[in-house]
């Protein structure tokens, strides 16, 4: 269930920026300017930690920070080169800070990246769960990054492993091959447990790591060379953005490696996809056939049929049933963790 639920607040967290208080921007703890914007949501809901959560890969994820204030770092890797951004709710707007050669690309996103494209009102629910759970979650809006790349990886990673293995992999693989993040979160300050923030590698620097460094971050060869194919063809692969989810997963699936369960796992983030429902997941088709209808036991094509009435819309109301908590019993332990340097 990697990154679909809303990701916890850390008990400790970097200090905010200071700023200068004007409008044109501050200075961060590194010295560096940060250009800023202010955007006002839609509507009157608006939760970031919802709209930004699938984002996160585990709670260690060192592209992502979520401290206690409900603010949200963000390091990535822009068509203009990294940024760092930082986003922060307060009086009924979102304010937003950015560090790096990305800063402009990554403001002038921001609404988008919130979800602004998205239609909440598209969603009609017909079964009580949902109601509620909608109700309950009034804020959710899903994201739209407009960065392919940045969700297949760690999507592949967690092709076939559990979270916790593929959470570690993303995070040795960025911290040793990544660089810091621009601005004050680049910095490790002294006295505080929290590590500096990294912006994941790029494609050429994917494409270049040893198959020995694949193993100790427990990769196996399959899934580290879907990735190192998916590199090559960045360039390619980034121009789904702009196209239609159909079209966007067609692409995607043209690299060997890449089946139906990565490409909506990576659309739903980069081009906010509400009808990409992830099919082929272990535990996700029974979640939804218990919440709908009692049946653990459910597979695929009987989740894809519960799924029906919310053609469209199918992926937001599998994260509406997520969020509600409503989950069948454990039946069997956790998959054991694999050791892949050891053999």
């Amino acid at each position: 269930m990697a990154g679909r639920f809303a990701p916890r607040p850390r008990t400790s967290a970097l200090p905010a920026p200071r700023t200068s208080g004007g409008t044109g921007g501050g200075t961060g703890g590194s010295g560096v300017t940060a250009k800023t914007r202010v955007w006002v949501p839609p509507g009157d809901a608006f939760d970031l930690g919802l709209v930004l959560g699938p984002l996160r890969r585990g709670p260690a994820d060192p592209t992502f920070r979520t401290p206690p204030d409900g603010s949200a770092i963000r390091a990535t890797r822009t068509p203009a080169g990294p940024g760092t951004l930082r986003v922060r709710p307060g009086d009924g707007a979102v304010h937003a800070e950015a560090w790096g050669p990305g800063a402009d690309w990554l403001l002038e996103r921001l609404p988008e990246m919130l979800g602004a494209s998205d239609d909440p009102a598209a969603f009609v629910p017909r079964h009580r769960l949902l109601a509620a759970s909608r109700h309950r979650r009034p804020g959710l809006r899903l994201c739209r990054t407009g960065l392919v790349l940045e969700s297949l990886i760690p999507s592949i990673l967690e092709q076939k492993v559990t979270t916790i293995e593929a959470y570690r992999a993303w995070r040795l693989l960025v911290r040793k091959y990544g660089e810091p993040a621009p601005g004050p979160y680049g910095e490790s300050p002294d006295g505080r447990r929290d590590s500096p923030m990294y912006v994941m590698p790029d494609p050429r620097t994917w494409a270049m790591i040893p198959s020995w460094e694949w193993h100790r971050a427990n990769v196996d060869s399959k899934r580290s060379d879907t990735i190192v194919r998916a590199a090559r063809v960045a360039r390619r692969l980034e121009e789904a953005v702009d196209m239609t989810p159909e079209l966007a997963a067609a692409r995607l699936e043209l690299i060997p490696g890449i089946g139906p369960w990565t490409s909506a796992e990576t659309l739903q983030r980069s081009n906010g996809a509400p009808d990409a429902v992830t099919v082929g997941d272990l535990h996700l088709p029974g979640i939804v056939g218990y919440a709908l209808a009692g049946r653990p036991d459910t597979d695929d094509a009987g989740m894809l049929e519960l799924l029906e009435p919310y053609a469209g819309q199918r992926h937001r109301a599998v994260r509406l049933i997520l969020l509600s908590g409503r989950t069948p019993p454990r039946r069997a332990p956790r998959m054991p963790v694999g050791r892949i340097a050891h053999l």
